[in-house]
């Protein structure tokens, strides 16, 4: 039995982050149960979703939780029933998705991310703000070599959902993507849609950011709200912000889809459809992610390398990391140093 203590976060209440909602102290390491692994945590990435629970966007789930969900480190432990993929010393990934039934007509089909018993790390069980986490072994992802921990972090979440909402999106091969607000995913999501052959336009607010998206190759940057300087085929909204979603559709030629990418979303405006969703455009949700999208992606970041700019914090600098965050003061993806 493991009984060393380790320094963790938790979410005393929910409030908004410059209220301070967090809780930094200490906690037991306990081994890993049937199934898990135990994990020395080298980086975590700061996502959104974690401000989004820190706050109180999203409902608890599990009352002091440990936000954290882009969690790079290494194995420590190995608990029974594990299936013998992972051994001690093993670099690994935690990502979002922890649990699925796989027994519902969801899971069933490859739809995992639908199930609706899924679970979720640093949301329905303790993450990576800490010096240790425990993670189901089905749902820990091994890493593509050539980055470093800190790289890595944010592929585990800004990659896996960004991949995703780049699939949700339908972009024809050489079409042209929009991107809407240009933070941790859109940075990455930007890269692989032009490695695929895709002329990219972002619309986000800041300099350093439109700055960011320029250096990575995207065609133009603009404003969040501005028209982009040619008719989209695609767009993905990265910003948790409903009333960008008229200018996205409108932004869209013909038969465009639009796809949101983020867990929340404030109210979106109402829709005029002759302006918004006439001539067959369509909007997309994106919920979570499939084990096998995580897959697909961590193996294309294998063979095609990722620019990842990643301002990094020490643990003990979380709350001050989302408050940079909910501000809009971090340019890429931030990740926490854990060790």
């Amino acid at each position: 039995m493991i009984t060393s203590t380790m320094r963790t976060w938790r979410v005393r209440t929910p409030a908004p982050i410059d209220s301070g909602p967090l809780e930094f102290g200490t906690a037991d390491i306990t081994e890993p149960g049937d199934g898990e692994l135990l994990i020395a945590v080298r980086a975590c990435g700061v996502c959104r979703t974690d401000l989004h629970v820190v706050e109180g966007d999203l409902p608890v789930h599990h009352p002091h939780v440990t936000p954290g969900h882009e969690v790079v480190g290494e194995v420590v432990a190995v608990g029974d029933q594990t299936g013998g993929e992972f051994t001690v010393g093993d670099r690994v990934g935690v990502a979002w998705l922890r649990h699925t039934c796989g027994r519902c007509h969801f899971c069933l089909r490859g739809a995992e991310n639908l199930c609706p018993q899924s679970r979720y790390t640093g949301w329905d069980a303790d993450g990576g703000y800490a010096e240790f986490i425990t993670a189901p072994a089905d749902y820990v992802h091994p890493l593509p070599s050539g980055y470093s921990d800190v790289q890595l972090a944010p592929l585990l979440c800004a990659g896996i959902i960004g991949y995703r909402s780049l699939l949700r999106a339908d972009l024809p091969d050489g079409g042209r993507l929009g991107i809407y607000g240009f933070g941790g995913s859109a940075h990455i999501t930007a890269q692989v849609a032009r490695a695929r052959g895709a002329e990219v336009h972002v619309m986000t607010r800041g300099e350093a950011a439109q700055k960011l998206a320029m250096e990575l190759g995207a065609a133009s940057a603009q404003g969040p709200a501005d028209p982009p300087p040619v008719a989209l085929d695609s767009a993905i909204l990265f910003a948790p912000v409903g009333e960008l979603v008229l200018p996205a559709l409108e932004a869209l030629d013909r038969g465009g889809t639009l796809a949101i990418a983020g867990i929340h979303l404030s109210d979106i405006p109402a829709l005029n459809y002759q302006r918004h969703l006439f001539q067959e455009r369509q909007v997309r949700s994106v919920t979570s992610n499939t084990r096998a999208d995580a897959r697909e992606f961590l193996a294309f970041a294998g063979s095609h390398h990722i620019d990842v700019t990643a301002p990094t914090y020490p643990l003990d600098q979380a709350q001050h990391a989302l408050s940079d965050l909910a501000a809009g003061r971090i340019s890429g993806a931030a990740v926490l140093q854990v060790s």
